[in-house]
């Protein structure tokens, strides 16, 4: 548990609106190993329905789930308003949230299989240059920072920011990935406490870097890796390192995986911040990540605090003890959308 109350959490990364897309056959089916070269290729979708996500609106709003009240920091356009009250109404801090003005909130345009592949096309959505060193630099009291997939050039001034000032932080650079360089990455990773990925994004990271995933570990004090349905990894450095398998928790459907990651990086904040050791950290984190893949969208599922330890016990027959505070009602208007 945090002792000082006043101690907040920076969620650092995109704000956008998400037009989430269903394919009803699978990607492999239609694209020919041979013909890369000359690819055209069109997937007639069962379904689009427009929600508010981004990494940042994602995992912001599953902290407030949970009782948490996160800082956003974040750039977007004049077309945020519907996304702002939406966001308000969950008490979450968007004083640090840039709106510019004759500029387009960004925007995520995701296509799902049937077998939860996904393609994904990203409008990153303004990018003010010299926003992130006064932002951080007047910002105090930092429990816990994650910079998640952003524009690149941002997301090292966050972690420039965040060394310089010794703020403990989590690098988890998902889609954004592909832009670092071997010396970009190697710099986020540097001063960071934890990096986390998908089993496909760390490996991402093992060949940008050239090393093995024994040398990966050692870049940082703790290695998450996500891996959908089987559950995650958890790797510990030390003078032996520690290594926490952690099964998948059982959803009720499989409605859709979008946002799951984002809702798995909040739980696992919630963890740390309520003093869970690292087993109990990813077993929160995976459960709260069941709920999104059950609704279609990133933020249209809800919970009580009651109904999360229940689901906890069944699917891990431990008590979840750690948390204390009483998270918000599930909200039944709220379908975290817009017509």
């Amino acid at each position: 548990m945090l002792k000082n109350k006043s101690l907040k959490i920076a969620v650092s990364g995109s704000l956008a609106y998400d037009q989430i897309m269903n394919f009803p056959g699978c990607f492999g089916d239609h694209i020919l190993p041979d013909q890369i070269h000359n690819l055209n290729v069109s997937f007639f979708l069962g379904g689009l329905k427009v929600s508010f996500g981004g990494t940042a609106g994602n995992i912001a709003y599953n902290l407030g789930l949970l009782g948490v009240r996160p800082t956003i920091f974040g750039v977007v356009g004049e077309d945020f308003s519907s996304y702002e009250t939406w966001l308000k109404k969950r008490k979450i801090d968007l004083s640090r949230v840039k709106k510019m003005t004759g500029e387009k909130t960004a925007a995520a345009y995701i296509i799902t299989d049937r077998k939860d592949n996904q393609i994904t096309a990203f409008y990153p959505g303004p990018l003010p240059k010299n926003y992130v060193r006064p932002l951080v630099a007047g910002f105090k009291n930092i429990a816990w920072a994650i910079i998640s997939p952003d524009d690149k050039a941002r997301m090292l001034d966050y972690a420039a920011m965040y060394q310089q000032k010794r703020i403990p932080y989590i690098f988890d650079p998902g889609q954004a990935l592909i832009a670092f360089s071997p010396a970009e990455l190697k710099k986020a990773l540097s001063g960071a406490q934890i990096l986390i990925g998908n089993d496909y994004e760390i490996k991402l990271a093992q060949n940008k870097l050239g090393i093995d995933l024994k040398t990966l570990i050692k870049t940082v004090e703790i290695l998450v890796i996500t891996k959908g349905g089987e559950g995650s990894e958890i790797y510990q450095r030390g003078d032996k390192v520690k290594k926490i398998i952690v099964p998948a928790a059982r959803p009720k459907n499989t409605c859709d995986p979008t946002g799951a990651g984002d809702a798995y990086r909040a739980g696992f904040i919630k963890g740390l911040l309520s003093g869970g050791d690292l087993k109990t950290c990813g077993q929160l984190a995976g459960l709260v990540a069941v709920y999104t893949v059950e609704k279609f969208g990133t933020q249209t599922h809800s919970f009580t605090l009651a109904g999360l330890k229940k689901r906890y016990y069944e699917n891990y027959r431990e008590r979840l003890t750690v948390l204390k505070e009483k998270a918000p009602d599930a909200d039944g208007t709220a379908q975290g959308s817009f017509s």
